[in-house]
């Protein structure tokens, strides 16, 4: 088995980057979901609820800022975005964070003419402050960034060319992107991964803390953002279980390094 895809998610419920290679850090890839969006109370907003979320983008910089684009609202210009360093904490909602540092005005008029509502942009100061829910596998020390439930999510095309084969002929192949894994590898055998204990990609070894129920997000099409019934109609007639539907596995790394696309996956 091998990688044959990875990807981040800067902001998240943004659109994800593809890259080529990534530094592991103990709370999962760099550049990852170490931005995200709350409202004026500090309640976090996904793309569940704004779908449009998925239609913005946003390009790490190499000073640790953004580069935030795409949308319909405001100017239509993207905007740079420096990291709030010397900003004061405000409350946020995502478990287990407490606060996090507010990026600025202008970066949440920008996202806010895009999402028709007033939101603010918060940057997470030390991923080291959030830590792995025990209900997803975590053990005491391990970090998180913004992420719901673990440092990684891994998919394989193997799992997705399976549910392609169960979903209707009439449907359109589905995009992996639908399920927002930052490493994809080509896998050996559908939901093999379920069965894994640790996998190491190249010289990087991974936990497997949890499996991944899978959310209304999976339903919206990358491209369009348009809403279907897919992929969660067909999850719940073959992968159904604790009134869940379930897609993926989520990792914690157990060794730091580098990952790129191309190295071998090996499961144990």
């Amino acid at each position: 088995m091998h990688v044959t895809q990875l990807r981040i998610y800067p902001v998240k419920s943004f659109a994800g980057l593809d890259i080529v290679s990534a530094e592991v850090l103990p709370w999962g890839l760099a550049g990852d979901r170490r931005w995200g969006v709350v409202d004026l109370n500090g309640v976090p907003v996904t793309a569940r609820e704004r779908n449009s979320m998925l239609g913005l983008t946003a390009e790490p910089l190499a000073d640790g800022g953004l580069m935030l684009g795409g949308g319909t609202g405001g100017s239509g210009s993207p905007l740079r975005v420096d990291v709030p360093t010397d900003a004061s904490p405000i409350a946020v909602g995502h478990s287990r964070q407490g606060t996090a540092l507010a990026a600025g005005d202008e970066a949440d008029e920008w996202l806010s003419a895009r999402l028709g509502g007033p939101v603010r942009l918060v940057w997470q100061p030390d991923p080291r402050a959030r830590s792995v829910n025990p209900k997803h596998g975590g053990l005491p020390g391990e970090a998180l960034t913004l992420a719901d439930a673990g440092p990684l999510l891994l998919t394989s095309e193997a799992s997705l060319a399976q549910l392609d084969a169960w979903t209707d002929d009439a449907t359109p192949p589905l995009d992996m992107r639908r399920f927002r894994p930052n490493v994809v590898i080509d896998g050996d055998e559908p939901f093999a991964e379920e069965r894994w204990s640790h996998v190491d990609l190249g010289g990087v070894r991974f936990r497997v803390t949890s499996h991944c129920d899978r959310c209304v997000m999976t339903t919206i099409d990358p491209d369009t953002l348009s809403r279907g019934k897919e992929p969660i109609r067909t999850l719940a007639k073959h992968r159904r279980r604790d009134g869940k539907t379930w897609f993926g596995v989520r990792l914690v790394p157990t060794t730091q390094g580098a990952i790129r696309v191309g190295d071998a996956a090996q499961a144990c």
